[in-house]
């Protein structure tokens, strides 16, 4: 009859294996304890923000929002809602300064590497002086170069007294006084009600 125990030599390959896996398997847990992770949240959350900025003593922009998340890139998120007012001249020894545009969204974040700030989400910006509103869902504002604009490819309107207007891109400034779409769509003239003393004269 065979012996049929195994020889030396395959309890050997077997032990082998055996603490090869063992060995693979420690170094695998050991990668694992070692991974680092890293927190990519906000570092500091506050809420009622009111944030202004001044020239000479002077208030030019005021910024709200009911929460505001600073992260450690120096990033700053508004998610529930932001909203940016520009003033013009008034009396200022009286701490009164005239609002000249505003503009508002559903979400803001300002991007401390390109200095730019985004707003996102039913984006209404509105110079009260001329009564020129602007709708759409992405606009930037460049604060050192004070002009407000979109992508080019952006859908835009824009409403005045007389007008309405839609395109893709726009370019203006941060009061929004003047502003250029790059692909106008379409202009459709506001028809005005007539006046009582027109009425009158036609009766």
């Amino acid at each position: 009859m065979k012996d049929t125990k195994p020889t030396s030599w395959s309890w050997l390959l077997a032990a082998t294996f055996v603490a090869a896996s063992l060995g693979l398997g420690c170094k695998d847990k050991a990668t694992e304890v070692k991974k680092k992770i890293v927190y990519t949240g906000p570092t500091i959350e506050t809420s009622n923000v009111v944030m202004l900025v001044s020239d000479s003593a002077k208030l030019q922009i005021k910024l709200t929002a009911p929460v505001q998340q600073q992260f450690e890139s120096g990033d700053q998120i508004w998610p529930k809602n932001v909203m940016v007012t520009f003033y013009g001249q008034g009396d200022s020894a009286a701490g009164n300064r005239k609002v000249v545009n505003t503009l508002r969204g559903n979400y803001g974040k300002y991007d401390k590497l390109k200095n730019l700030y985004i707003v996102r989400g039913d984006v209404r910006v509105h110079n009260l002086e001329k009564d020129q509103k602007m709708f759409t869902e992405e606009v930037f504002f460049d604060q050192q170069k004070a002009i407000i604009y979109t992508d080019s490819t952006t859908a835009v309107r824009v409403e005045t007294p007389t007008e309405t207007l839609t395109g893709n891109g726009l370019r203006a400034n941060q009061d929004f006084s003047n502003y250029r779409i790059f692909h106008p769509t379409g202009v459709f003239t506001v028809q005005q009600p007539a006046s009582d003393s027109a009425r009158a004269a036609k009766k």
